[in-house]
């Protein structure tokens, strides 16, 4: 079966390559293709017919939601190409506006991609655990401001003139 066949593969590829954890299980990708098919941007490369690398990526409304990379080896510039590039081609086609490119990435910025603040919503089962994590986003939080407002200073783009 090709890797297209099996987006998991392109997946467990590139964990395996960076010495990840497989947080996605392949049950994801079928649960995800009955589900979330309606909403799936993905970008892929090829060479010699088979699949090498791919972006999986949601779309809802305005909204484009750039998600999972995978490849199966390293080629130079590749990930950008697929991952934004080609993502922020599809976001200004499609009029969207918001391009929220995913967690991480000091690499963004040169890429005109500033920070931006999601919301993320999580429900812990364990009470002990649920209050150690609470406890850690909230003292993480003002890290996290503090770099966001340090990468907004190095952003490609003029700031917005004050309005009167």
């Amino acid at each position: 079966m090709s890797t297209f066949r099996r987006p998991s593969g392109i997946y467990l590829a590139n964990v395996r390559r960076h010495r990840g954890i497989p947080y996605l299980a392949p049950e994801f990708f079928r649960i995800a293709r009955q589900t979330l098919a309606h909403r799936v941007v993905a970008t892929l490369a090829y060479r010699g017919g088979q699949p090498i690398a791919g972006t999986l990526n949601f779309e809802k409304g305005t909204h484009l939601y750039g998600r999972y990379w995978g490849c199966i080896a390293h080629y130079e510039m590749l990930h950008f190409e697929l991952a934004y590039y080609r993502l922020i081609e599809r976001a200004i086609a499609q009029r969207h506006t918001r391009f929220e490119a995913g967690a991480q990435g000091e690499h963004k910025l040169a890429r005109g991609l500033v920070p931006s603040f999601t919301h993320s919503a999580h429900w812990l089962r364990h009470r002990g655990l649920a209050e150690a994590v609470a406890r850690f986003v909230a003292a993480e939080a003002e890290e996290v401001e503090a770099r966001a407002r340090a990468y907004l200073a190095h952003s490609p783009f003029r700031a917005a003139k004050p309005s009167a």
